[in-house]
């Protein structure tokens, strides 16, 4: 077990007035996480933190990561459910993970700094990204359906997929919708949540057809005039596990005028699914 010492104004390493300049482990754990790790024996990292921290060799030699950030008093009871397999972990993480210390505090909205490359040792990306998350068995998502490629500015589209227990156990998957909208006549975010939705849990073999619908509100963004507008033009809707794993992209496209917001707006995508092998 890793993390912080919680305290305010610099008695702890997490907290109000804590704040850090590397997101390192503190102290010696880093050093100690790395002498478990040379002993060959399988190490379970469990992260008790306010903060995401980089863990170095622990993504590619851990046997698990758990982060439970501050998990209050009931923590311990609900971490060991977890990992005896009692409780089937489905959380997805609200942040992103960094792969070393010295990255900055990023964001999945924003593009990165800077690209790994021949030129350069430094890899910007997430060890883990927004929304990640596992748990005992595996998924796989098929069968993409679109209404209508086309949409008004003052409509939805209509989306469907299938996503099936691929795995030997019982196990939730969480369905991840992110927008991209490559141009727009102010900077986009290079993609968005708009919805999710966490599905029953599903037997080994069993699957679920998830509908959602769209409104094309949610593609607004607040425009140089200082009003929340939709524009046409084209679109991703990418159903996701996480920021960084994409399973099925819908490329579309909203047509007709630009189209002002008011108070009638609807910024809500509407999912529903049905179980059936």
């Amino acid at each position: 077990a890793l993390g912080d010492r919680a305290g305010l104004f610099g008695r702890g390493t997490s907290g109000e007035g804590c704040d850090a300049s590397s997101l390192a482990l503190p102290g010696a754990q880093e050093q100690l996480l790395d002498a478990l790790l040379d002993t060959d024996t399988p190490v379970v990292v469990t992260l008790l933190a306010g903060r995401p921290y980089a863990l170095g060799r622990a993504v590619r030699e851990g046997a698990a990561l758990v982060q439970t950030f501050f998990p209050g008093e009931e923590g311990a009871g609900a971490l060991a459910g977890v990992l005896s397999g009692r409780v089937r972990p489905s959380g997805r993480l609200p942040v992103s993970i960094p792969r070393g210390p010295g990255a900055q505090p990023s964001t999945y909205l924003a593009p990165r700094l800077g690209q790994a490359t021949e030129v350069s040792n430094l890899d910007p990306a997430p060890a883990f990204g927004f929304g990640h998350g596992l748990t005992y068995t595996t998924f796989a998502w098929s069968d993409l359906e679109i209404s209508s490629e086309l949409a008004a500015t003052d409509g939805e589209f209509a989306l469907a997929c299938t996503v099936r227990n691929t795995g030997a156990r019982p196990g939730t998957e969480v369905v991840q919708l992110y927008l991209h909208d490559p141009v727009a006549s102010v900077v986009q975010p290079v993609q968005r949540l708009i919805g999710y939705v966490r599905l029953p849990e599903l037997a080994p073999a069993e699957a679920v057809r998830v509908r959602v619908r769209v409104p094309a509100d949610l593609a607004s963004f607040t425009g140089r005039e200082g009003r929340r507008l939709v524009e046409p033009g084209a679109l991703e809707l990418r159903l996701s596990a996480s920021s960084t794993e994409p399973r099925l992209t819908a490329r579309v496209a909203l047509t007709g005028p630009a189209r002002e917001l008011d108070h009638r707006r609807r910024l809500h995508a509407h999912f529903t699914y049905a179980v059936g092998r």
